[in-house]
């Protein structure tokens, strides 16, 4: 494991580079952090970190990197992928679609056509998606989303239960989409179990290095490169990556995919992952967000990784990702 925080003799260009882009946004205090649940408001402004973690298992880290936060809407990525497990690609396309919306996370709408929320990533979308999730009953579904955390990260997650209630006791927004989308069919009766499960998805404690691991975990076509442990089939691993990069910016998706280039996901706690397939995760944590929703920081960070190393998935010319060490 590398930190590249650790100013020493014998470091990388690439851990070099790492920490030189640590130091240079630290200083950044653009943005705000999520307000609109109460127990996101209280966090520490200040919290930075950056991880990457190869396709074969190397980490390289810098920042406040063992710091847990809650994971927020960056569940929404594994939770799709077990949802596709659960139900099959051709079944999960008459629940929910995957079109970008151009619209907020959270904006109450389906598509006027199909009745669908328009992508798994937005909250209407997510919350279908959750409760396709399989199971005999709450505490069954609850499980495997814990377990299907934990073959991701490679260790056990708990939710953290103040962030749980809070957004439970807050969430009426959430809960006009589930019954906008249960008067056409799109979930079932049992609204409030798939919502608390919904929020304890998102509720769940993950660090820096967990969302890289998560990330590195989707690139290695879904097999955890410090474990060895599959976390999905494989074979929906272009469903998520797609609809990452369509849809995993929220109304900020077209200009990632044109500037930066690279299937991401964002959650509101100041969390960003993104995928290099077959190459390596990224991932940025910092709670200060813009107005999209979107940690300020990690963007900054994201756009100049693309750049440096030529990551766009369109920039044939540019990329240069032999500048990462080998082990």
């Amino acid at each position: 494991m590398k930190n590249a925080g650790d100013v020493e003799t014998g470091l990388s260009s690439f851990e070099e580079f790492l920490g030189e882009l640590y130091h240079k946004y630290k200083s950044l205090r653009d943005g705000t952090v999520a307000n609109y649940i109460p127990e996101l408001a209280k966090v520490n402004p200040e919290l930075f970190s950056i991880c990457i973690v190869t396709a074969d298992g190397r980490v390289y880290e810098v920042g406040d990197r063992t710091h847990l936060f809650t994971i927020q809407s960056i569940s929404k990525v594994l939770v799709y992928g077990l949802a596709l497990e659960d139900r099959g690609r051709d079944y999960m396309l008459t629940r929910v679609g995957v079109e970008p919306t151009g619209d907020a996370f959270n904006a109450i709408i389906l598509d006027e056509l199909s009745k669908r929320p328009y992508n798994p990533m937005v909250n209407a979308g997510a919350i279908a998606t959750t409760s396709l999730i399989k199971g005999t009953g709450a505490t069954e579904r609850l499980n495997r989303l814990l377990d299907m955390y934990r073959r991701y990260v490679g260790h056990d997650v708990f939710v953290d239960i103040s962030v749980f209630t809070s957004e439970r006791s807050t969430g009426h927004r959430n809960r006009a989409m589930a019954h906008l989308m249960l008067n056409f069919g799109m979930i079932d009766v049992h609204i409030e179990e798939a919502l608390d499960l919904y929020f304890q998805q998102c509720a769940v404690m993950v660090n820096c290095r967990d969302l890289a691991v998560m990330a590195a975990t989707l690139a290695n076509r879904g097999i955890n490169p410090i474990t060895g442990e599959k976390a999905v089939d494989s074979t929906y691993i272009k469903d998520i990556l797609s609809v990452m990069y369509t849809c995993g910016m929220y109304n900020f998706a077209g200009e990632w995919a044109y500037k930066i280039g690279i299937p991401a996901k964002s959650g509101v706690s100041g969390g960003i992952i993104a995928v290099i397939p077959g190459y390596m995760g990224i991932a940025v944590f910092s709670p200060l967000l813009d107005s999209r929703g979107n940690s300020v920081r990690g963007v900054k960070v994201c756009e100049e990784l693309s750049h440096k190393f030529g990551l766009h998935m369109f920039d044939c010319v540019q990329r240069n990702l032999e500048s990462i060490p080998e082990s």
